[in-house]
């Protein structure tokens, strides 16, 4: 298992399981840690799903990815005491939902 610190210096952790997860579903994610870690210490925008009131999603603009220009988008499920990473995947745009927080 591996943890990570978000923007607001909470911790949060990627299992085994989860991580196995999205580098099946999204190959491109294979070798992407460094990523992922840089979304969650420093997101352009940071957004509350719409569908599920409990996840945030940490989204980064790279121009250098396995699949062009795109946004990294970091899945964070909250709950109490826990934050764990669901998902993670490269994308053209950032989902709607309210801005928990954006970079100015």
């Amino acid at each position: 298992m591996k943890r990570f610190k978000d923007i607001h210096n909470r911790f949060i952790r990627l299992t085994s399981e989860r991580q196995k997860h999205f580098e099946t579903d999204h190959p491109e994610m294979s070798r992407q840690i460094d990523k992922i870690q840089e979304t969650l210490m420093n997101p352009d925008i940071v957004v509350k799903s719409r569908t599920d009131p409990d996840v945030e999603l940490f989204y980064k603009y790279y121009e250098d990815t396995p699949v062009t220009e795109k946004y990294l988008c970091v899945v964070v499920k909250v709950s109490i005491g826990d934050l764990f990473i669901i998902t993670s995947y490269f994308t053209d745009t950032v989902k709607k939902g309210d801005i928990l927080w954006e970079r100015r």
